[in-house]
């Protein structure tokens, strides 16, 4: 069976890394029945919409989303700040129930965590991104805004046993919890008393704890202790920049946004932003959205075509390519297959 995919091109280079992406995924015998959608910055521009109710019920049809970049050019004011991230990137993780944010990062040759092998597995619709809070007093000298983290047994107990799932499956068989306990004791205790509680049901997983602080320190210099790392919305957001930049830039950064449930389509996207400054030029670098194109194929069940997407691309980055155009590195890709 065809599986339909629903491709938002975006803007900047979202457009250009797509075409990349789908091209490997052809290459690799994967026969996609695909609809492009013009959503982003420019689509709000030009409309003054986000993301119409009625193309939501239609992306609910699907069986997956690839997604390039969204965003207006670094100082534009013209779509304000928050208005796609709350619109259209969040509105969808919420609406689409996609609860599991994952992350693979593999060490490019030459970087200071080159050779490291680990997962971000980051809650992805619940924290401090849930939007609970709001403003007393706005604009006046006494002003309070607040900005509550939403924590649910549900929500953590779920995002953590997937992340059991991972660890297990995986050869190293070990998963680290990063949090903040010391300071943040209520949803910290909750997050550790979940692990704490699901741990048992895995004895083969070792299990381990570091607050988001170490963490951060940790990656810079010994990133080969990790494995499978979970943690909430806020801390792996920031934790996965950090590990695109040690692992050879967030230009190689694949990102799933997963329901696991397969009650909807889960979404596929790079890391990276829309980088208008190079857009139109072809120099951009298409291998976050191929390798997230080859996290799409393995989650629609095309584990060999997945398979072969990621090793051509590990086989690519081995050659230490001086390769700087995004088409050749797309063909690169697809001559490995």
């Amino acid at each position: 069976m065809t599986n339909r995919v629903a491709v938002i091109g975006g803007d900047g280079i979202g457009p250009e890394v797509l075409a990349e992406a789908l091209k490997v995924v052809a290459a690799a015998g994967v026969e996609l029945d695909t609809v492009d959608y013009e959503l982003g910055a420019a689509h709000y521009l030009r409309t003054g919409e986000v993301l119409e109710d009625s193309v939501l019920e239609e992306l609910r049809g699907f069986d997956a989303i690839l997604l390039g970049a969204v965003g207006p050019p670094v100082g534009d004011t013209s779509v304000p700040p928050g208005t796609l991230e709350r619109g259209l990137l969040l509105r969808l993780r919420f609406e689409l129930d996609l609860y599991v944010n994952l992350r693979p990062f593999t060490g490019v040759p030459g970087s200071i965590a080159a050779g490291t092998d680990f997962v971000v597995v980051r809650e992805n619709t619940e924290g401090t991104y849930a939007g609970e809070g709001g403003f007393l007093r706005k604009g006046t000298p006494h002003e309070v805004a607040t900005q509550g983290s939403v924590n649910t047994r549900m929500g953590v107990e779920r995002c953590v046993r997937f992340a059991f799932e991972l660890a297990r499956s995986r050869s190293a068989h070990h998963l680290t919890l990063v949090h903040k306990t010391n300071v943040l004791t209520f949803a910290g205790d909750l997050w550790q008393r979940t692990v704490n509680e699901v741990a048992p049901g895995y004895p083969e997983v070792a299990v381990d704890y570091h607050h988001v602080d170490a963490a951060c320190i940790y990656l810079v210099d010994q990133a080969d202790r990790y494995d499978v790392v979970v943690t909430d919305n806020l801390f792996g957001d920031i934790l996965t920049d950090l590990a695109g930049a040690v692992t050879g830039g967030i230009g190689f950064a694949a990102s799933a946004n997963l329901n696991p449930d397969r009650t909807g389509p889960s979404l596929f996207e790079p890391v990276h932003g829309a980088a208008h400054d190079i857009a139109g030029q072809g120099i951009a670098n298409p291998l976050a959205a191929i390798a997230s194109a080859g996290l799409m194929l393995e989650h629609l069940g095309e584990a060999d075509a997945a398979a072969r997407v990621q090793a051509a691309v590990r086989d690519y980055l081995r050659t230490a390519p001086t390769t700087t155009s995004t088409a050749a590195i797309g063909d690169a890709i697809v001559e490995r297959l």
